[in-house]
């Protein structure tokens, strides 16, 4: 099949944004497009000429750590020298920002291209099966292979959207390394009620040939992932068992560690705050170990400098120094828990104003129970989307736990609330979801983010 060159676009961004919001979109509306397999998406890259084939491959499954995880990895790949594409989801600010190359976000116009060429593609398979839908992610992923292809990326580093058998990214027959990172409830709704019947979605991109590398997790995660591995012949590396990890220094700015994996000895700074991240960084160094086979070997070098210089924004992040103000994208108890430890760990903050917006789907007095320990006071507020829950009912919760709870809708207008109660020596978190974390980070950096376009959803 002959594919046409990318060019400059007939579709502009804003246009490009619209045909996007004209699809079925899990993250804006929370409708899930329920299919019995990915045949759709197959199709689609077929009729793309298979965007997806013909690089190595570090595909990332998990509930958390696995942007992290994928950031890492494409960090230490660039660092060695290669070109790299790194596919993510969801985005901070704008929709580029989740394929990257070497790197940077693909620029807008790139993006358009891509996506008016993913458009084409996806209109001649919808005319030949108008009984399966293709979704706003099937897009988004397509365009990722396609700009890879397009920008001849030597290696590929794809984190799963949602779940793992059923993921638009879960298109591969062979491919070097999957990566199964920490394992908790999340979407139980789609994933399943049980922590091992998530797992079982997740493990879904383990196939045979590949090796599978296994991040820390609840045993009963751990057992699924054997399982699965063994099904499939996949040889599987589980990294607390088979790395000696020792945290050496550590503080408000970065973390220095050793690690021991099978293959090699590393001596690195980590630029990312939490204990979490060291088990991150652990599980990255042993995936970017499994591509030696496919003739990718990485020095000590390429990881030390990598991880030096890896960003991963919005995870335990101090954007501001008088007053600390430190943004997360943290939105389930496990992940309130783990941002409640770093605060105390590395930034001795034991008590601050909390910004909190969540999305309606989200265990909300989970998470409230969780950072309740650090709360001075509460900002409840929301971000500027469709899922988002109201303010009123999100400062309910805490009112209800007998912690000082103001409202304000607009997240800018709660940011710089919470600034004017703060003295220099104070703490402001923002908490609560990507796309409160995104506006707030924004709105405090002067950065600039997609307009709002109304669509479907």
């Amino acid at each position: 099949m002959v594919v046409r060159q990318i060019m400059t676009p007939a579709m502009n961004y804003i246009e490009a944004l619209r045909y996007l919001y004209s699809l079925a979109d899990f993250e804006r509306s929370g409708r899930f497009a329920d299919r019995p397999d990915v045949a759709p998406m197959r199709v689609l890259l077929s009729e793309l000429g298979d965007p997806h084939l013909g690089r190595a491959t570090i595909h990332i499954a998990g509930s958390k750590g696995k942007g992290s995880v994928a950031a890492m990895c494409e960090a230490i790949l660039r660092a060695a020298g290669l070109r790299t594409g790194l596919f993510t989801s969801p985005h901070l600010n704008r929709f580029p920002e989740r394929v990257q190359i070497d790197g940077q976000p693909v620029s807008q116009d790139e993006f358009a291209a891509g996506i008016e060429a993913v458009a084409a593609a996806a209109r001649r398979v919808q005319e030949r099966t108008p009984e399966r839908a293709l979704v706003t992610f099937d897009a988004l992923t397509a365009l990722g292979f396609l700009l890879f292809r397009q920008r001849e990326a030597q290696v590929q580093v794809v984190e799963v959207g949602l779940g793992g058998t059923l993921d638009s990214t879960n298109v591969f027959d062979a491919k070097e390394c999957a990566v199964i990172t920490n394992i908790g409830l999340e979407h139980r709704e789609i994933l399943g009620d049980t922590v091992a019947e998530i797992a079982r979605q997740k493990a879904g991109i383990i196939i045979p040939g590949c090796a599978t590398v296994m991040a820390p997790q609840r045993e009963s995660a751990a057992d699924v992932i054997r399982e699965v591995a063994q099904e499939n012949g996949s040889k599987l590396i589980e990294v607390a068992l088979a790395c000696n990890l020792r945290r050496d220094t550590y503080g408000s700015d970065s973390q220095s560690f050793r690690l021991r994996t099978p293959t090699g000895g590393y001596n690195v700074k980590l630029p990312l705050l939490g204990k979490h991240q060291l088990d991150n960084a652990a599980t990255a160094i042993v995936a970017v170990e499994q591509l030696a086979p496919a003739g990718i070997k990485i020095g000590e070098e390429a990881v030390k400098t990598g991880l030096e210089k890896v960003r991963w924004p919005a995870r335990i992040e101090v954007i501001k120094r008088r007053p600390l103000v430190v943004v997360d994208a943290a939105h389930t108890a496990d992940s309130a828990r783990v941002l409640r430890d770093t605060l105390a760990d590395y930034l001795r903050i034991n008590q601050a104003t909390l910004v909190i917006g969540v999305m309606s789907d989200k265990d909300l007095e989970g998470l409230a129970s969780a950072i309740e320990p650090v709360a001075r006071r509460v900002i409840a507020t929301q971000a500027d989307h469709p899922r988002a829950l109201a303010a009123d009912r999100v400062g309910r919760v805490f009112a209800d736990l007998g912690i000082e709870t103001m409202y304000e809708p607009d997240c800018g207008a709660a940011v710089d609330m919470a600034m004017n109660l703060s003295t220099a020596s104070d703490a402001v978190v923002i908490l609560g979801s990507v796309a409160l974390a995104g506006e707030a980070r924004a709105h405090i950096l002067g950065l600039e983010r997609d307009p709002p376009i109304a669509g479907r959803g």
